[in-house]
């Protein structure tokens, strides 16, 4: 699924993700993350293994959810829920959370703050569903 420009636009303001994998017992693991976009696919920088990485090699199914600006009629908060696969490449991550970090800390920051930092892991997620309340109207939600 495209993911749309209002989409990108938010994604862009650099809101934190929360991210949800699958343990091997098949519940939820729950992490925060710095998410940006490439092409379609939503993507995480991970410097070493951890949990969600193993959980993703495993099952590839994740979500990522956003609490946005705003209030819907009913005055609750806004919010963005991306559901997709996600596959794990090696290599990449420290670029990725350097870029990332000019939005996420602010311009100029020096991220990863170590000298050589490992290559890391980049998570790619390929949307197939989106969900939440927002502003911009998308075809089969009630908002995004």
């Amino acid at each position: 699924m495209a993911l749309t420009e209002a989409i990108r636009r938010f994604i862009a303001t650099g809101p934190v993700a929360h991210v949800v994998t699958l343990d091997a017992d098949g519940g939820p693991q729950v992490s925060l993350a710095w998410v940006g976009i490439e092409g379609d696919e939503v993507v995480i920088g991970t410097l070493h293994d951890q949990a969600k990485l193993r959980n993703l090699r495993r099952d590839p199914r994740i979500a990522v959810s956003f609490q946005a600006p705003g209030r819907n009629a009913y005055d609750l908060d806004n919010y963005l829920v991306l559901r997709g696969t996600a596959r794990v490449t090696e290599g990449g991550a420290a670029q990725l959370l350097h870029d990332l970090a000019q939005i996420y800390i602010g311009p100029g920051t020096r991220f990863p703050p170590m000298p050589d930092p490992p290559h890391g892991f980049v998570t790619r997620i390929s949307v197939v569903r989106i969900a939440g309340n927002g502003r911009a109207k998308v075809a089969t939600t009630s908002a995004w």
